[in-house]
């Protein structure tokens, strides 16, 4: 791994295991996709084995994050899941300062979202280059694709002004999500009205789901070579503020 990629790694690991303090015995975790969140499986999968957790359950995003949490010896319940989930710890491809999200460079946003509704407090791990003035500045969005009719999705996403390209596995073929669906990482560039968008993306049909997660965040945990930052944002007024790090 080049050095700089490591040093990413070490931040995001740093801010998993810290942001993995806040899940407590007897509740139900939501576990994240993506290298961010493995970090956080392990750590919370260490405390179980410890006796620290007595009485957890998890549910997970994707198959590739349950295999991961089975194999480090979580209870995992089944995909349909609890009714609601005390907490979740996953991370973000892009964070803006009202801790507006755009998510699904792992691909499992669809169950991402599923997962974060059903959520009481949704914890979001990143280092500090995934921190944004505007979201679309940094990273393309995700949008979850029915296969059929595909190509009328692609041409509504270009006159929406994005510029989708498909995206594909390391031998060519479409990327395929665990419900079946393709994925368009779409190029709008910063994002004026991120509301707008979601809202003309959720009334188009064939369009499973999209990668902005906004209002859905509750705390963010950002790393950098400085130390951790918290943030948070009340639920109330929608204001953000820091928080004291343990």
């Amino acid at each position: 791994m080049p050095a700089a990629a490591a040093d990413r790694d070490s931040l995001k690991k740093e801010a998993a295991v810290y942001a993995a303090r806040y899940v407590e015995p007897g509740t139900t975790v939501g576990l994240g996709t993506g290298s961010t969140a493995i970090h956080a499986v392990r750590e919370i999968a260490r405390r179980h084995a410890a006796g620290e957790l007595p009485g957890l359950t998890a549910f997970a995003t994707s198959s590739d994050i349950a295999r991961v949490a089975r194999e480090a010896g979580l209870p995992l319940l089944d995909n349909t899941g609890p009714e609601a989930i005390d907490l979740t710890i996953d991370g973000a491809d892009e964070v803006d300062p009202q801790l507006n999200l755009i998510k699904g460079g792992g691909g499992a946003l669809f169950h991402e979202k599923i997962v974060a509704q059903a959520t009481r407090r949704q914890i979001i791990v990143v280092d500090e280059a995934k921190m944004s003035p505007q979201l679309g500045t940094l990273h393309d969005l995700p949008i979850e694709v029915v296969p059929f009719g595909s190509e009328s999705q692609r041409l509504f996403l270009e006159q929406l002004g994005g510029h989708p390209v498909l995206r594909k596995k390391s031998d060519g073929t479409p990327f395929i999500t665990d419900e079946g669906n393709m994925i368009y990482d779409c190029a709008f560039g910063p994002i004026a009205d991120p509301e707008e968008l979601a809202a003309e993306l959720r009334a188009r049909t064939g369009i499973v789901e999209h990668g902005l997660f906004l209002g859905m965040a509750d705390d963010i945990i950002v790393a950098g070579p400085a130390g951790l930052r918290h943030l948070q944002r009340d639920p109330l007024t929608g204001q953000v503020r820091e928080a004291e790090t343990l």
